[in-house]
């Protein structure tokens, strides 16, 4: 198939565009290369398949690429893109959250009703949910995000309902809980704590380490994403995660053990619009999807290091 992805040099998009061109498919990749972190990690990310005939780049933003010439012959559209990042997002920040998570958004749909797309499946996240009074979360509980990144999130996910309801655009909203492995962003806890604990520095904890993550692991998000493409299901969303709930505080002994080395922790006020605990019920999924996880969180843990460790 032909398959449009953008984000396409990000950590998941990445994973997702080298699994889809190993199967057969024919990928462009939509990529602006933004300076929230290294360019060359993103360079990084693609050189498996930078110069395989079935994937092409087109390094432009999204909100300047004419989409709908990029769009035409396209069956799957996955929109990985977004400015990430729940803590940067307040104050004059959010108007890049604006352009780039919901007015990116809106012009990708608006074009793509244009044209017979089989798919489009939107990278969202447990950041819509805040702290939920009850957990585990299901796709039908309440959505009260506590930061504006979570706001765009959400304010995105929306749009792709309306122009599913209004115009048959054949949407499938993914809310991602926290994804981890190789290519992991740099800003992203688990790549900080890993590299910390490897140069003898300090592991910046929020709060008492007692909050948790539903951490999912990044080849069960490329996974589903192609279950979702090959799925009958259209207009619905679901909760992607990897059954691995445990505490901040837990995961810093996870790692300690891995890596045979001693944290120095810096203890760090609690941050505005970190939630304490995230936890999803992965049952829709399961039943519609077919989706599973596989790699519990040691053995991602492991895979992250030791890619990490390829990268210091």
């Amino acid at each position: 198939m032909k398959i449009l992805i953008t984000g396409a040099a990000g950590f998941i998009g990445s994973h997702l565009a080298e699994k889809l061109v190993s199967l057969g498919h024919t990928v462009t990749g939509i990529d602006c290369f933004t300076d929230y972190y290294p360019r060359k990690l993103k360079e990084d990310n693609l050189s498996s398949i930078a110069k395989n005939k079935n994937f092409t780049l087109i390094e432009e933003d999204l909100l300047k690429v004419p989409l709908e010439k990029t769009i035409k012959g396209t069956e799957i559209i996955f929109h990985q893109s977004a400015q990430a990042g729940v803590r940067p997002s307040w104050g004059s920040n959010f108007d890049t959250y604006i352009q780039n998570n919901i007015l990116a958004t809106q012009k990708l749909l608006e074009a793509s009703k244009n044209f017979p797309i089989k798919k489009f499946i939107f990278a969202s996240s447990s950041s819509v949910y805040g702290d939920s009074p009850s957990l585990p979360v299901k796709e039908t509980d309440l959505t009260r995000p506590m930061s504006p990144y979570g706001v765009s999130k959400l304010a995105a996910e929306n749009l792709c309902m309306l122009y599913n309801k209004n115009f048959k655009v054949p949407v499938i909203s993914l809310r991602y809980f926290t994804v981890f492995g190789p290519r992991q962003r740099p800003d992203m806890a688990f790549n900080k704590f890993i590299k910390a604990i490897l140069n003898g520095e300090e592991i910046p904890l929020f709060s008492d380490g007692s909050q948790t993550r539903d951490f999912t692991f990044v080849s069960d998000v490329v996974d589903v994403n192609i279950q979702a493409m090959e799925s009958n299901v259209g207009g619905e969303i679901f909760n992607i995660a990897g059954g691995a709930r445990i505490s901040v505080k837990e995961t810093i002994s996870k790692l300690e053990k891995l890596l045979d080395k001693k944290a120095k922790i810096k203890q760090l006020p609690v941050q505005k619009g970190d939630v304490k605990h995230t936890f999803a019920d992965i049952g829709k999924a399961k039943k519609l999807l077919g989706y599973k996880p596989k790699i519990k969180i040691d053995e991602g843990l492991k895979q992250e290091i030791d890619w990490l460790k390829d990268q210091l």
